[in-house]
């Protein structure tokens, strides 16, 4: 018998107790291409298959591909960034209007518009279209041979309209190109810097172009040439007759835009005119101009201030909505005497700081129309009715009476306005302080006016009175020292057509407070006053039969018969 290897027979054993397992090893093989891969892999993202060498394998990175709307944000920013860059240096350009020489130029904007800056004087705000570009016109100086071949020929002025027209066409021409050239190489550029990638810098110049196309566009839809009708002056107040224009001319309908916009020219015109001096003022005899005030509050400096808007706008008539006192003592009645100097008549309405002996002050003096119980008067051409406050609160305590009061006062009001109309004299303007006693009169008087809570509004109630809500013509007085920020100091210039006494349009006029020097003038219109709108048969308060009709309602002057644009003999203020 052969004798057996005891080491050859363990290492069997081995082998049969292993089994499967070790022929399955054995059988699979890894190939080379995937071992190298793994033990090390030159690029972690790529792996081959041994059986297609060429086609690759596409592994999880361990970082995270980069999301695009970050991506996306950035280019706009930088979009955004090189185009208004661009505008601010390159988007402007210089256009002769008329006798002058402008500046106009595109910026960046939320609310769009117009802005004319007509330096030092101040500067007119348009609503003139709706998209994030504005239009700001500098007037830089008025050429002297134009304009005093203007002033040398005032039948030049005849043919001004078509001229400012070819130039604002021309220079808004020039300005597009330049625009579009602007924001081009500004976005360009910057992406050019940010990404140093010539498709990345192209691409933002191309989203530039197409950014401004858009606003364009937008501009285009929303433009509103009307708006030159409802300007709003910022700067000096001695300038604000001249360039917001005359009230009583803007209800015509035929070339709305080009003969404001010649208007505005003639009027800047003349405040550079070679005599360095602003325009006499010439009011339109068509018209009466009311000046409403209220909320005084014992501040001396608003006398100054009304004296000089009656100077200046040729106001015929004062209406004081109370609380010209602080607290109503004997005390204080001196400060009423500059009343008497005010050069228009008076019509004022006691408030609830205003006490009993205030008023019988009043009473005594010249030229003062006290208005209280519903008593009316005929002032200028206008009939004015209007009831004092019943409450008296100089000590600022809760009053006694309260809303039903004033609830009270103002149904006493309306009652006296129905025996007016009754009677064949129907109330033109009703005055009351409170709010909520003017509310009262709704469908008694076609405007009645109040103050009260020391802010400027309007409000056409549920059966047609315009309520005109005044602010404080004297800062809130000491009041105004109690807040973070002063008071401004507020008034508005009321137009009436003469014949028919309905209201043509206002201005609001808004000073800074105490220690600011900033001045505002708004012009606003009634609806029924908008080119291409029908005025109402009748206003409320008015007899049916006897109600004249509004000028809205008539045809509109010829223009041969218009008068001429800033004509010497008549330049366009601010009221007529």
């Amino acid at each position: 018998m052969a004798r057996r290897d005891p080491a050859a027979d363990l290492n069997r054993r081995r082998s049969s107790a292993r089994g499967p397992r070790h022929r399955i090893r054995k059988a699979v093989r890894v190939p080379d291409t995937l071992r190298r891969a793994v033990r090390a892999p030159a690029d972690p993202t790529v792996l081959k298959r041994s059986t297609c060498p060429d086609r690759p394998i596409t592994l999880c990175a361990l970082t995270p591909e980069p999301r695009p709307w970050p991506r996306a944000l950035g280019l706009v920013a930088v979009v955004i960034a090189g185009a208004w860059l661009g505008l601010l240096f390159a988007g402007a350009t210089r256009v002769p209007v008329g006798p002058m020489n402008t500046t106009m130029a595109l910026r960046p904007s939320l609310t769009g518009g117009t802005r004319i800056n007509v330096s030092p004087l101040g500067s007119l705000e348009l609503h003139s279209h709706a998209a994030p570009v504005s239009l700001d016109v500098d007037v830089d100086r008025l050429d002297p041979e134009r304009s005093q071949a203007l002033v040398d020929h005032p039948e030049r002025i005849s043919g001004l309209q078509d001229e400012v027209v070819h130039d604002v066409e021309h220079g808004a021409l020039d300005l597009a190109v330049r625009s579009c050239a602007a924001v081009v190489f500004g976005a360009t550029a910057l992406g050019l810097a940010v990404y140093r990638r010539p498709r990345r810098a192209l691409a933002a110049g191309g989203l530039a172009l197409t950014l401004l196309t858009a606003s364009g566009a937008t501009a285009y839809a929303t433009w509103n040439p009307e708006s030159v009708l409802e300007p709003k002056f910022s700067g000096l107040l001695s300038s604000a007759p001249s360039l917001v224009g005359n009230a009583r001319s803007i209800v015509t309908e035929f070339d709305v835009y080009q003969q404001e916009l010649a208007r505005l020219v003639t009027n800047v015109t003349k405040l550079y005119d070679v005599t360095s001096t602003l325009p006499a003022y010439q009011p339109d005899p068509t018209t009466v101009r009311v000046l409403h005030v209220s909320d005084i509050h014992l501040n001396p400096a608003s006398w100054k201030i009304v004296a000089s808007l009656v100077q200046q706008y040729k106001v015929d008539v004062i209406v004081d909505s109370g609380d010209t006192m602080d607290h109503g003592t004997a005390a204080e009645n001196p400060f009423l005497d500059p009343v008497a100097d005010l050069g228009a008549p008076y019509v004022w309405v006691r408030g609830n700081h205003d006490s009993a002996a205030t008023q019988r002050y009043l009473e005594r003096m010249k030229n003062v129309h006290v208005l209280d119980d519903g008593r009316a008067v005929t002032v200028a051409g206008l009939r004015f009715a209007g009831i004092g406050d019943p409450q008296f609160t100089p000590d600022r305590s809760s009053p006694v009476g309260g809303d039903a009061s004033e609830q009270l006062a103002g149904a006493r009001l309306a009652s006296a306005l129905r025996d007016q109309r009754a009677a064949g004299t129907p109330v033109d303007v009703a005055i009351a302080h409170e709010p909520m006693a003017a509310r009262e009169t709704d469908g008694t008087v076609p405007l009645v006016l109040c103050g009260h809570l020391h802010h400027e509004g309007t409000e056409i109630l549920k059966f047609g009175t315009r309520l005109r809500m005044e602010g404080s013509t004297g800062g809130g007085g000491l009041r105004a020292l109690e807040g973070d920020h002063p008071a401004p100091i507020e008034a508005s210039l009321l137009y009436f057509d003469r014949d028919s006494r309905r209201l043509q349009a206002w201005d609001e006029i808004r000073l800074g407070g105490l220690g600011l020097t900033t001045a505002e003038v708004s012009r606003h219109l009634p609806k029924e006053n908008l080119p291409g709108a029908t005025a109402p048969a009748t206003a409320p308060g008015s007899p049916p039969s006897s109600a004249p009709a509004s000028p809205a309602d008539a045809t509109p002057p010829a223009a041969s018969t218009a008068p001429a644009p800033g004509a010497r003999t008549a330049p366009s203020p601010a009221g007529p």
